[in-house]
């Protein structure tokens, strides 16, 4: 049984609409980075302005990847595109770790240097000033939807931002430091910045191989299994793989149940599980399958009852006897009337087989064959007078 939800479009169009938002904030702050920057001279902020472009380049890539992410499911695409977003996620990990290299080397190119000009004005304090107050509302705000529509690609751009932020204070720390008279602060911030940017690709990057990788999501696997195996008729959870697509969880669940359910009670339990799975994880799409399982405390009766269920044979009148240690079962199957006696005879002995099989070979079978036929009856009310006697004499003896 499988459990498919159908999630609004609405969520699309939302991170659409924060990618194009996160676009147009990300460009005008690496313009105004590298302005400042080549204003003031400052290695520190040059370097934060090119951590800028890359993560405007990065948004963009999110856009199209949200864009590619958000089709549905085709020939080729069975689970659909959600991995877009973890591709372009593992692209901006690139990004971020080949400019943290670049910033490291420029730093230890500028601190061999015998005189550096810094020249620290207004419009540098300003560009900084902005950049971190955009940075701290974009962050949190790309973080929430991020983690309400489960979107790898946005994550890895609050991510980005959220690091931006930190590396622009350490900025204006080495600013400061530099206006004052230590000029290598400005140098050893970059430092700082390139730390801020590796860090985010470390964390973004393991993210990110583990989706493509097809990662058990860690956290939400325990809750899964305690959701399904607290669900009444599970015998046992016998396997369960689980895997992210985009913002979905995707994978498969096998299930133990008692082998004297019938289809329709099977189907009922899978779907109480369904149920369950859906409430800690709305977006989850779990293939169930159902396995029956012997209980330890059938009876051997009810173990003849199953093979005779099995073969749709009505069966009734089972009487257990031991003869000289050995147990031997007396039953009564119905069939249909009007078969030959033959076809029969044949269907008895194939059931008593499977009795065996069941059972153990050494049981002796004696199987009494009934014609199942309609018996219809013509009747009519009980006089009154006889239902009231019949009823007080009931009341007597009970």
């Amino acid at each position: 049984m499988t459990k498919t939800e159908t999630f609004p479009r609405g969520g699309a169009s939302r991170k659409l609409a924060a990618a194009r938002a996160s676009i147009a904030a990300s460009a005008l702050l690496a313009s105004a980075k590298l302005a400042a920057g080549l204003w003031s001279g400052s290695l520190a902020l040059l370097s934060e302005a090119g951590h800028a472009f890359v993560d405007t380049g990065a948004t963009l890539l999110t856009f199209f990847a949200l864009r590619e992410a958000e089709k549905p499911a085709d020939a080729e695409h069975h689970y659909g595109h959600g991995k877009f977003e973890a591709l372009a996620a593992l692209v901006e990990t690139g990004f971020l770790f080949a400019l943290a290299l670049f910033v490291v080397a420029e730093a230890f190119r500028r601190l061999s240097e015998a005189h550096v000009d810094i020249d620290v004005g207004w419009p540098v304090y300003a560009a900084l000033a902005v950049s971190i107050a955009v940075d701290f509302l974009r962050s949190r705000q790309l973080g929430r939807i991020a983690k309400e529509e489960g979107s790898d690609a946005l994550a890895a751009d609050a991510l980005h931002f959220a690091s931006d932020l930190l590396s622009s204070l350490l900025v204006l720390i080495g600013l400061v430091a530099a206006q004052y008279g230590f000029k290598q602060g400005d140098a050893l911030a970059s430092f700082g910045v390139a730390a801020f940017i590796a860090v985010a690709g470390v964390r973004l990057g393991r993210r990110t191989i583990g989706t493509l990788l097809d990662a058990a999501p860690r956290d939400l696997a325990p809750g899964i299994e305690r959701a399904i195996g607290e669900v009444p008729g599970v015998i046992a959870l016998d396997a369960l793989r689980l895997r992210t697509v985009g913002p979905d969880v995707v994978g498969e669940a096998t299930i133990g149940v008692s082998r004297g359910l019938s289809m329709e009670q099977a189907a009922r339990i899978k779907s109480a599980v369904a149920d369950a799975i859906a409430a800690i994880a709305p977006r989850a799409r779990i293939t169930l399958a159902a396995t029956p399982r012997a209980l330890d405390d059938e009876t051997l009766a009810e173990r003849i009852m199953l093979v005779g269920a099995r073969r749709h044979i009505p069966t009734h009148k089972i009487i257990f006897q031991e003869i000289d240690g050995k147990l031997s079962v007396s039953l009564d199957i119905e069939l249909d009337g009007s078969m030959p006696l033959g076809r029969a005879h044949a269907i008895a002995m194939d059931f008593e087989r499977a009795i065996q099989d069941e059972c153990g070979a050494d049981i002796d079978i004696a199987t009494r064959v009934e014609p199942l036929e309609p018996h219809v009856l013509a009747a009519r009310p009980a006089d009154p007078a006889v239902a009231a006697a019949l009823g007080a004499a009931l009341a007597r003896s009970a």
